[in-house]
């Protein structure tokens, strides 16, 4: 029983070694491809810890189960004990701050529309604060989101009905065409007049928008709710990955409780006949 015990013990330590360097190598590579950015940074930095930290665990765990000390094992334990409760506190908090904000259907349109007031404090003052957004904005522009939209559907140059039932992503439907609220008057995809009688609504991005492609409405603040769905919807993906992995360092603890009381129990029983 304890050789089974050690055995499962060894083996979920190293599925969890692979999982925390894949982890390191996504943030590496997010480092490498965006180094010049924040379009990135929101997961990042959560994904360099999380890996760092599963591997240095998994590390102690698997020296432990190899040696059969029990100083290795209770280290393990100890720093394991940290790492879910870090990772429980981070769950719970990613779902705090993501539980606002989400896009408004709009009635015969195939997109979504997003406001930044919808989403929570944190996020903001932390994403798309007055500091980051001019790093962000450039790099929404190098990634070509709106260019991407009219090249990619010709329909949206042609009719106005047309335009509306396109399926257009948060950065698409935020950053590359003024509110629908505003009223502005079609042209194309990324073009559009504010008609005679004036714009529908007073709203800061009626007036912000700009038919300038260099501009269009990359400092909307439906651009940064955009912006902020797209972070929200990743923190939601990877709190639902650490509830899992969670579940995984729970069964460890255990099962290295289990074997600091194998080892114990064997050492006491050699110990019985020794000299």
């Amino acid at each position: 029983m304890a050789r089974f015990t050690n055995g499962v013990f060894s083996l979920i330590n190293s599925l969890i070694m692979i999982l925390g360097l894949v982890s390191i190598g996504a943030s590496v590579y997010l480092r490498l491809h965006h180094s010049s950015s924040l379009c990135q940074k929101a997961l990042q930095l959560p994904l360099f810890i999380l890996g760092a930290s599963l591997f240095v665990v998994s590390l102690l765990g698997l020296i432990g189960s190899c040696c059969e000390k029990t100083i290795w094992i209770k280290i393990y334990s100890f720093f394991n004990f940290l790492l879910i409760v870090g990772l429980l506190c981070f769950t719970i908090f990613a779902f705090l701050v993501t539980n606002k904000g989400a896009g408004k259907a709009l009635s015969g349109m195939g997109y979504k529309e997003y406001r930044l007031g919808d989403y929570s404090n944190w996020l903001k003052n932390h994403f798309v604060n007055a500091n980051n957004w001019d790093e962000i904005r450039s790099c929404l522009m190098d990634a070509h989101v709106c260019q991407t939209l009219v090249s990619t559907d010709p329909r949206v140059n042609q009719q106005v009905l047309d335009f509306y039932k396109t399926k257009l992503s948060p950065l698409q439907s935020g950053c590359c065409k003024p509110p629908t609220r505003c009223g502005f008057e079609y042209k194309n995809a990324t073009f559009w007049i504010v008609p005679k009688s004036g714009v529908a609504v007073q709203d800061p991005d009626c007036t912000t928008w700009s038919n300038e492609q260099n501009k269009l409405c990359y400092d909307c603040n439906s651009c940064k709710g955009g912006f902020l769905f797209n972070i929200k919807k990743e923190w939601r993906m990877l709190a639902i990955v650490l509830i899992f992995i969670t579940i995984f360092l729970i069964i460890l603890y255990s099962l290295s409780c289990c074997a600091i009381s194998s080892i114990n129990r064997s050492h006491s029983k050699y110990s019985k006949f020794g000299p």
